[in-house]
């Protein structure tokens, strides 16, 4: 194999209550990326559409994760990388994810899959800290390995699949304001009290279970975030009106996809998922902010071949 082309999906972080733990893939939104081998080794980023990103592959995520993968496994040839960003960077819906993810799984292909998911995701980590300057798992584990992911520790890594429910959909608002992920964290306190901290891990265990269990009214009861929403939606203009919108038209539950702007919701069934796009998108039309929606499902497979 010279030349791959691979998807990579955008992804919902935190889920709520699963702050820096838990994240998602979606089905029909994402990436599209071209790898192709060269003689010559080293990476060269040679197109990027859609996006105003770094042709530095020190600088660029994939590029960065490219070099690091074939330095590791002393590769003989080197890469030429083509990127079509599909969605807009700082949505909160991990685009450095999708690009790092994209270059770890292709580079893999190509590779003769040397390195197992674990590995993989241990390569995009790095994306990521090029990105925003920290290692963080949750979006590249969820583009990696596909559905709902646990990142039940960061030393040692450890990633746990959670089964998906065939019938639960994604409904995606993005207004078009910007929201740096360092800022989203300033608002986040790093202390809170034991009450808060009990409610809050009862509802990652309630989301699992819920998920496990194909239980929607669980899994809706369970996406509460007593920790990072209450402090960070005042950074998204009209997230409490969304929110109400999208459970009034029937969604199981809302909240803020990554560090933001991006807001989700979680519905059972395609129609009532719809229902909840026209209603949110009815909140901003009221307003002078653009916005886009997108209705998915969850994405078994995660990051592959095209």
């Amino acid at each position: 194999m010279d030349q791959i082309k691979v998807f990579s999906p955008a992804t919902v972080a935190n889920v709520s209550c699963g702050y820096d733990a838990m994240g998602f893939a979606l089905e029909t939104l994402g990436d599209d990326m071209i790898f192709t081998k060269t003689d010559s080794k080293g990476v060269i980023i040679s197109k990027i559409e859609g996006a105003d990103l770094p042709y530095d592959s020190d600088k660029n995520v994939a590029g960065a994760v490219a070099q690091l993968m074939l330095k590791d496994s002393k590769a003989n040839f080197g890469l030429d990388i083509q990127i079509f960003k599909n969605f807009k960077p700082g949505s909160g819906l991990g685009s450095s994810a999708a690009s790092a993810s994209g270059a770890a799984f292709a580079v893999n292909q190509l590779l003769d899959k040397r390195y197992p998911d674990l590995e993989l995701t241990k390569f995009a980590m790095q994306g990521e800290v090029v990105a925003c300057g920290s290692a963080i798992a949750d979006n590249v584990a969820a583009a990696i390995y596909g559905g709902f992911i646990l990142v039940r520790s960061n030393e040692p890594l450890d990633i746990v699949n959670i089964p998906t429910p065939t019938n639960l959909i994604a409904t995606i608002i993005h207004p078009q304001i910007e929201i740096k992920t360092e800022d989203a964290r300033k608002v986040v306190p790093t202390q809170i009290d034991l009450k808060t901290a009990i409610s809050q891990w009862s509802n990652v265990g309630g989301l699992i279970s819920g998920l496990y269990s194909n239980n929607f009214d669980l899994i809706g009861r369970s996406l509460v975030d007593l920790v990072a929403e209450p402090n960070r939606k005042k950074l998204i203009p009209f997230f409490d009106e969304v929110k109400h919108a999208a459970l009034k038209s029937g969604a199981l539950g809302a909240g803020i996809s990554g560090s933001g702007p991006s807001i989700f919701a979680l519905s059972e069934g395609l129609e009532t998922a719809k229902q909840v796009e026209y209603a949110i998108a009815s909140v901003y039309k009221k307003s002078d902010i653009d916005f886009s929606t997108y209705v998915s499902q969850i994405s078994k497979t995660g990051t592959r071949i095209q």
